[in-house]
């Protein structure tokens, strides 16, 4: 497994009570310039962000958001599975396909907090110590409005120039979710003192509580 076998220099040298001070800071991306309409009783995009264990952790703690599913976007269902994934060759980004109440929460809200929290835009094929093509961060709107909003939503922020280097985030078609397998699903709900969790994902997690305290619940989303 890449992600655990880049970790262990950090476990190492980090004890696992080590918290938020040594993980990204939050960036404090501003509010859309373009709203997105969602119309619909429920609203579903696509993100992904690096690893999937935290992307699920933070969009599970959204208020409006009912699910939450770690898998594999893009590439063939016959590849889908994460050994095969992780070799970085089949064309997957690992993701997770959101599911959201738009009368609580809106898709532009969910980049917002996507941008804040959860990726660095500016690193090509790595978050974190993840390395690899699976782990490249791209949104993949699933109907033209979506579409409408992340790409203006994109050109927002490089024109506000958050980040010293330029963002690399890719607005992707949808070419497939596969979700992936059960023990990937509520990660961090069910693993909380994991190493790799403590040091990536619990800071994330406290970064959306406190940068978007409104739209934080203390409750995770179970898929």
């Amino acid at each position: 497994m890449r992600r655990l076998a880049a970790l262990l220099p950090l476990l190492a040298a980090f004890s696992a009570c080590t918290q938020a001070a040594q993980a990204e800071q939050a960036v404090a991306a501003p509010a859309a310039k373009v709203q997105s309409n969602d119309v619909g009783p429920r609203e579903t995009a696509i993100f992904a962000g690096g690893c999937f264990w935290g992307v699920e952790a933070v969009f599970s703690h959204v208020k409006g958001v009912t699910s939450a599913v770690s898998g594999y976007s893009g590439g063939t269902r016959q590849t889908a599975q994460y050994d095969v994934v992780s070799g970085g060759d089949t064309g997957h980004a690992e993701a997770v396909r959101v599911t959201w109440d738009p009368k609580v929460v809106r898709y532009d809200q969910l980049l917002r907090i996507y941008f804040s929290v959860i990726a660095d835009p500016t690193l090509l094929n790595r978050q974190g110590p993840d390395t690899g093509s699976q782990y490249r961060t791209a949104l993949i709107p699933l109907n033209p409005e979506q579409a409408r909003v992340a790409k203006a939503y994109v050109q927002q922020l490089g024109q506000a120039k958050l980040w010293s280097r330029p963002i690399v985030t890719r607005i992707e078609p949808y070419r497939g979710f596969f979700p992936a397998e059960s023990h990937h699903q509520d990660f961090a709900l069910r693993n909380p003192d994991h190493g790799y969790i403590v040091r990536w994902d619990a800071p994330k997690v406290a970064a959306l509580k406190a940068t978007y305290p409104a739209l934080y619940k203390p409750g995770f989303t179970r898929n």
